[in-house]
């Protein structure tokens, strides 16, 4: 119950940006919110999430097999999209949007609910690699929709978020500590932008009409999320010989719905964010009947 409730108080926020959106309309202008979040205010929240444990060693072959179990659904996916999608947009989104899921604020409480406390070393590690797809694979995909292959690899330089990332990798792995006085002020900003992103997530909902849903698309995306990933998964991971608990996160960080972070950088990179925003919301509602049917049946 706690948990359903934590996760109703965030999603609270979306709420907020889709009444101010419905309310204020166009004096609220949704393209500077994204550039305050991803320019300013986010490399601030990966600075802060990469320095706030130390990272454990041991735990490295957690995120690898997360990255590489992405990556090979990459290599599957996309020459199917691009049979299927001649949009170059509705393709990157079609694939991208299939691997970009809510590994933070949805992974880790649901670690914890249905795992226990140990699933937390893992979860968090796992967040931190998703952090790095979001910035390179999630940024190269969105931008592949309008921008040719060498842009859309220097879009990926361009952002701050990930020089702050490998920096804060640098210092935690050095043994360093942030002093107690940046500690507040990192804090403050971490948990702004994550309320932000959800408002600038409510305000492209308020814009989702009837003509900007695609059918086809949704049906790639939620195929993919919900029925793809899971047997792919189910079929590989067992040949590491993984314990349980492990086998259980994995699990469920690859199938946790679209995170926010798509509607903000399909923004940024103009692929239809309005789009990606009814596919981020309509994931989350069948993921809650999902979820179910995986604790019932999956999960070991």
């Amino acid at each position: 119950m706690d948990v359903a409730l934590s996760i109703g108080g965030i999603y609270l926020f979306i709420l907020l940006g889709f009444a101010a959106k419905r309310h204020f309309a166009e004096k609220i202008h949704e393209s500077s919110l994204v550039l305050l979040s991803i320019y300013f205010l986010q490399p601030l929240l990966v600075f802060w999430g990469l320095t706030r444990n130390p990272i454990d060693r041991d735990a490295v072959e957690t995120p690898l097999l997360f990255v590489g179990f992405i990556l090979l659904f990459l290599l599957l996916a996309a020459p199917l999209a691009r049979r299927l999608f001649v949009d170059p947009k509705e393709r990157s989104i079609a694939v991208v949007s299939s691997i970009i899921g809510n590994t933070g604020n949805l992974g880790i409480p649901l670690g914890i609910a249905l795992f226990g406390e140990a699933s937390v070393l893992y979860t968090s590690i796992i967040n931190l690699a998703n952090v790095f797809l979001v910035y390179t694979v999630g940024v190269y995909f969105y931008s592949r929709g309008s921008f040719s292959v060498r842009e859309s690899l220097l879009n990926i330089l361009k952002l701050p978020a990930i020089w702050f990332g490998a920096a804060a990798l640098l210092f935690n792995l050095s043994g360093a500590h942030l002093p107690n006085a940046l500690e507040l002020p990192l804090e403050m900003g971490a948990y702004a932008t994550m309320v932000l992103q959800l408002m600038i997530f409510g305000i492209y909902l308020a814009t989702v009409r009837a003509r900007t849903i695609r059918p086809g698309t949704a049906l790639f995306v939620l195929v993919a999320k919900f029925l793809a990933i899971p047997l792919l998964a189910w079929a590989i991971l067992p040949l590491w010989g993984l314990e349980p608990l492990l086998f259980n996160v994995l699990l469920l960080e690859l199938i946790v719905p679209m995170a926010v972070m798509n509607v903000n950088l399909a923004a940024l990179y103009e692929c239809r964010p309005d789009q990606v925003a009814f596919l981020t919301f309509l994931s989350s509602l069948i993921f809650l009947v999902y979820l179910f049917a995986m604790v019932q049946w999956i999960f070991r």
